[in-house]
C-alpha cells in the first residue's frame, strides 16, 4: 500500500516497518487519510520517528568536531519568500553540474561540511551544496535532533530544495547523496529535479512508496541499507525494490551487515570498514553519473 495512504503514529511506523509485507497490509493501527495527502508522506513518516524512544536511543550524540576547510555559506531565494541556505564548496573550473549533499538529522554541521568537502575533493568539475533542510539549526543531542527532525514541513523542505536547484541554474545537472533523514530525502530531491537529475544515492532513508511519483525518476538510484537496521529494515528495502521495478526504473541496493547510521563516524555504531567501502560504491557512481551528464533546459 503507498505511503500517501496513511499517517501512522511514531509507534505505530515502528511496527510497520518492522513487520513483514504480508502483516503491514493488515495492521490495525493505520489510519485512513484523506484522499488528498501529500505525495511526500514517506519522509513525514520517517520524521514522525523523532518522537520514538528506540529510535533517539539508536543515535547517540556525536562526538565533537569542527570543520575549518573551503567552502561558504550561500542564501538562495525560495518560492514561499523564506531564504534557504547551504555550505557551497565550487568547483575549481566554471561548472553546471552539482551534487546536494543532505544531512542526517543533525542538521548540517561540521561532519556533513566534511562530507561536501571530501566529495568536492574527489569530484573534480562539480559543485557541491550541502543543503540545510533544518534553516540554519544544528542539534548536539538526540531530542533536540528527535525536535527538529519531527517538525521539519514537507513544503518548507521541498521550497529549500527548489530553491537551491533554482540557484543551480536551469541548465544544471543534479545528483544527490544523503544519509538516515536525509537518505529519505536524497531521493526526493531526484524526484523535485526532474530531467535535470542524473543520479542519486541515499544511505539507510525512507523510500518513497508512491509508484506513480516512481515513474518520473530520470535515473537509476544506488541504495546503501543496513541488514540490522530496525526502521528501514530489509523488508522495507524488498519493497522499495519491488516498487522502483514496478515503475520500470532500476534501483542497486548495496546491504551491510551493520545497524543504522553505520558511515557516520561520529556514531558508536560506525563501521569503518563498511562505511568505506559505501563510500567507494557512491563515488564511483556519481563519477559515472556526472561523466556522463547531459544538460537538459527546463522545460
Amino acid at each position: 500500500m503507498k505511503s500517501n495512504q496513511f499517517l501512522l503514529t511514531a509507534g505505530a511506523l515502528l511496527a510497520l516497518l518492522a513487520a513483514p509485507a504480508s502483516a503491514q497490509k493488515l495492521a490495525p493501527m493505520a489510519k485512513m487519510a484523506s484522499c488528498c495527502a501529500r505525495p511526500v508522506a514517506a519522509t513525514e513518516a520517517f520524521a514522525m520517528l523523532a518522537s520514538n524512544k528506540d529510535f533517539s536511543g539508536g543515535h547517540d550524540a556525536p562526538l565533537p568536531y569542527s570543520y575549518d576547510g573551503v567552502g561558504a555559506p550561500i542564501e538562495f531565494k525560495t518560492a514561499d519568500g523564506t531564504p534557504g541556505h547551504g555550505f557551497e564548496i565550487k568547483s575549481a573550473t566554471p561548472s553546471n553540474k552539482y551534487l546536494f549533499v543532505i544531512h542526517e538529522w543533525w542538521g548540517l554541521n561540521d561532519y556533513i561540511k566534511k562530507e561536501a568537502a571530501t566529495y568536492a575533493q574527489e569530484l573534480p568539475g562539480v559543485n557541491v551544496i550541502a543543503v540545510d533542510l533544518y534553516d540554519g539549526k544544528v542539534a548536539t543531542t538526540p531530542d533536540e535532533a528527535g525536535k527538529l527532525m519531527g517538525a521539519v514541513s514537507t513544503d518548507r523542505a521541498t521550497a529549500i530544495l527548489k530553491g537551491a536547484e533554482a540557484y543551480a541554474g536551469p541548465h544544471a545537472a543534479f545528483a544527490s547523496v544523503g544519509w538516515c533523514f536525509g537518505g529519505g530525502w536524497s531521493l526526493q530531491e531526484a524526484l523535485l529535479g526532474g530531467k535535470q537529475t542524473v543520479g542519486c544515492v541515499m544511505y539507510y532513508g525512507m523510500p518513497e512508496k508512491n509508484v506513480e511519483r516512481l515513474k518520473s525518476l530520470n535515473t537509476d538510484v544506488l541504495g546503501i541499507f543496513a541488514t540490522q537496521d530496525k526502521w528501514i529494515n530489509p523488508e522495507v528495502v524488498a519493497q522499495f525494490q519491488k516498487d522502483m521495478a514496478a515503475a520500470g526504473k532500476k534501483v542497486t541496493v548495496k546491504s551491510y551487515d551493520a545497524d543504522h547510521a553505520f558511515a557516520n563516524p561520529s556514531n558508536p555504531k560506525y563501521q569503518q570498514d563498511a562505511a568505506a567501502d559505501a563510500h567507494k560504491l557512491a563515488l564511483a557512481y556519481l563519477k559515472t553519473k556526472f561523466a556522463n551528464a547531459k544538460i537538459i533546459k527546463k522545460a
